[in-house]
């Protein structure tokens, strides 16, 4: 599987293109903006949109999804139930952040935690993440050790906990207990900024690290 970043949005979200090699089939992840951009990733890649997958319903990550759904005629996946007040409130996000008024979506698939997500031959194991928001899930696929996190656990830092619904106790268990026992060689994409493994966070993250009382 090969992946590649597209930073969007005023907010510099990492949304991320993966595909299957072999196949040429993709997914997106949290296109939250900026479609031209992500449309001219495709084209230039050569490869074949299929779905939308997303982390979590804030507008940054989400505020594209319905426009690109129905343009490219594919299927929107994710994230969890949990976050389907996030979407409902998508019109009050675009008004308090100054984005456009996106339109409110239905996922074609609500996930769960243990659920899987194929692209082509490949296939993304779902781990329900909570405490960012409630329904936030990660995208991992074990063959190539890689993550997206979204806005779970960034370089250096933890995602914000004071949105609604949001619990800093709830996000820490996420990390320490469903992403880092994945191993410290696992490579993550987050949903601002730049990568990290999970053995670096481990060892120096402030928020999370094993040094940490």
């Amino acid at each position: 599987m090969k992946y590649r970043v597209i930073p969007v949005t005023p907010f510099e979200q990492n949304c991320t293109l993966l595909w299957c090699t072999e196949t040429r089939k993709a997914a997106v992840v949290d296109p939250g903006g900026d479609l031209d951009r992500i449309r001219a990733a495709v084209k230039a890649e050569a490869i074949t949109l299929e779905k939308i997958l997303l982390t979590h319903a804030h507008i940054d990550h989400a505020g594209g999804t319905a426009e690109l759904a129905k343009s490219e005629g594919v299927e929107i996946i994710g994230p969890h139930k949990d976050d389907d007040f996030w979407i409902q409130g998508l019109a009050m996000q675009a008004q308090m952040f100054g984005f456009p008024a996106p339109e409110v979506f239905s996922p074609d698939r609500w996930l769960e935690d243990g659920d899987t997500v194929s692209i082509g031959h490949e296939s993304l194991s779902v781990l329900h993440c909570p405490g960012h928001t409630p329904g936030h899930v990660v995208f991992f696929h074990p063959d190539s050790k890689l993550a997206q996190v979204g806005d779970v656990l960034f370089n250096g830092s933890i995602g914000r906990t004071d949105f609604p619904k949001g619990d800093y106790n709830t996000l820490i268990h996420s990390i320490r207990e469903k992403l880092f026992p994945l191993g410290d060689d696992v490579n993550f994409i987050c949903g601002h900024g730049p990568m990290s493994t999970f053995g670096q966070e481990r060892t120096t993250n402030p928020f999370v690290s094993d040094h940490r009382g």
